[in-house]
């Protein structure tokens, strides 16, 4: 597995705010970033694991939010 080579920047405040639309834009930066598809896996399925809080936080973890 591996992450991406930086930390990627994801604007999501003034965005949509659904949650299909949030985990894709995350999953696009991990792309460009270099992450693998094992990697991003892993954070689609840590996205999907409980409520759209525990979505925005697994985010976080991923990316540095905007």
């Amino acid at each position: 597995m591996r992450g991406p080579d930086v930390k990627p920047v994801v604007q999501l405040t003034g965005e949509d705010g659904n949650a299909f639309g949030v985990m894709g834009r995350v999953k696009r930066a991990l792309a460009r970033q270099g992450a693998d598809q094992e990697y991003i896996n892993k954070y689609l399925q840590e996205s999907m694991g409980g409520d759209y809080d525990g979505l925005l936080q697994t985010a976080m973890k991923y990316v540095n939010v905007r």
